[in-house]
């Protein structure tokens, strides 16, 4: 059985959030949860609620073992991009993109 949790414009841009994803693909719960709390990335935190949320879905059904849970699937994608503007030399302005992710989640039974 699996068991999903999405989240949607995380203010990360996507790059540095696959960094922190990269680190928990394929681990159990409680070994990625572990990993996250330790880690020292911006993205570590909303990758962190996520997983807990995804585990609070798997507790609700109350048919599973917890203990045998594992990340089968996680992705990032990119969301929409703020443009902003940054002042620049003689007048001139150039846009920034301030970039957001969406992340999906699904644990499945070993």
């Amino acid at each position: 059985m699996e068991f999903k949790a999405e989240a949607k414009y995380i203010k990360v841009s996507p790059q540095k959030a696959r960094l922190v994803v990269d680190l928990i693909r394929g681990k159990r719960v409680y070994d990625a949860l572990n990993i996250l709390k330790f880690t020292k990335k911006k993205s570590s935190l909303p990758v962190y609620k996520l997983l807990k949320s995804a585990l609070a879905n798997a507790e609700v059904t109350g048919r599973v073992d917890i203990d045998n849970l594992i990340i089968s699937k996680i992705s990032v994608d990119m969301s929409f991009s703020l443009k902003r503007l940054m002042p620049k030399a003689m007048g001139r302005g150039a846009t920034i993109k301030k970039r957001m992710s969406n992340i999906k989640i699904v644990l499945a039974e070993i």
